[in-house]
């Protein structure tokens, strides 16, 4: 007997193994429940989560060998990281799953930031596209041109959409299978945070984009840089194939700033 059916599942496959989850409610913050045991389905929260799913989007997850998900053969499959690793996929495909993506689809978001002199960046972009859907089919290309350039003035295709302003971007730069950005500190250091793949084209003769950003991401192992020069349509669209498709592993991106910065107060007070 359950409290409360699920608002939607799926299922999430690493290694071939796939892992199921279900999705209550549509809070602006999330609950989730991870497996706490690999006899244990997660019918184990239905108690817990038609009074969370008031006020939460809740996610359960069924651990590997219980439940909908698959039960593989070998000890090393139900290892802690394996388990952390299932937990981790599954609030990735719950959030692209709650921003309308599909999971057949790799997205791949474009943002030049508030300013107007992204124009050309996003025009080499839109000239790339149709090469880069040749080469990876799935290809969806969300477009975000920013208060100071007008949407209609870029070209359009099928497969990609152009909005003036997409709500909680941020959200979706966590989610994307790619995005191309200018040099910019903060977007970078999001994507670099968050872990995704990413092409960022610094402004010519800005100092802090060509020498301070570039030499902070380098330091990360983060993003590939494209000088301008470098986005021809054909390079542009051949770079996007090879960085979606490709796992990252940055350096983790720190926590304690606000630490350490009280530490430093501290001592002038």
């Amino acid at each position: 007997m359950r409290a409360r059916y699920p608002d939607a599942e799926g299922f999430i496959e690493r290694d071939g193994i796939k892992v199921g989850y279900e999705v209550f409610g549509q809070g602006e913050l999330a609950v989730v429940f991870p497996p706490i045991d690999g006899i244990v389905h997660s019918r184990c929260w239905k108690a817990q989560v038609p009074y969370l799913a008031r006020s939460f989007t809740v996610v359960t997850i069924d651990p590997r060998g219980n439940g909908r998900s698959d039960r593989p053969q070998s000890a090393a499959a139900y290892a802690d990281t394996e388990w952390i690793a299932d937990t981790i996929a599954v609030m990735d495909a719950a959030i692209r799953a709650d921003l309308g993506y599909r999971a057949d689809e790799k997205v791949c978001v474009v943002t030049v930031g508030g300013s107007g002199v992204g124009t050309d960046l996003l025009r080499r972009v839109t000239a790339a596209f149709p090469v880069a859907k040749r080469l990876v089919p799935e290809l969806r290309m969300i477009m975000v041109a920013g208060p100071r350039i007008d949407p209609d003035s870029l070209p359009s295709h099928d497969g990609l959409e152009v909005h003036g302003y997409v709500h909680d971007l941020y959200r979706h730069l966590a989610a994307c299978d790619l995005a191309v950005v200018q040099g910019g500190l903060t977007t970078t250091m999001e994507l670099t945070a968050s872990q995704r793949p990413f092409i960022y084209v610094p402004l010519r003769h800005h100092f802090e984009q060509n020498f301070h950003v570039r030499h902070r991401l380098a330091q990360y192992g983060a993003g590939r840089c494209l000088d301008y020069e470098q986005t021809a349509p054909d390079v542009l669209a051949r770079a996007m194939a090879e960085e979606i498709c490709r796992p990252v592993s940055y350096r983790p991106v720190e926590t304690d700033g606000a630490a350490r910065a009280a530490a430093c107060l501290a001592d002038l007070i």
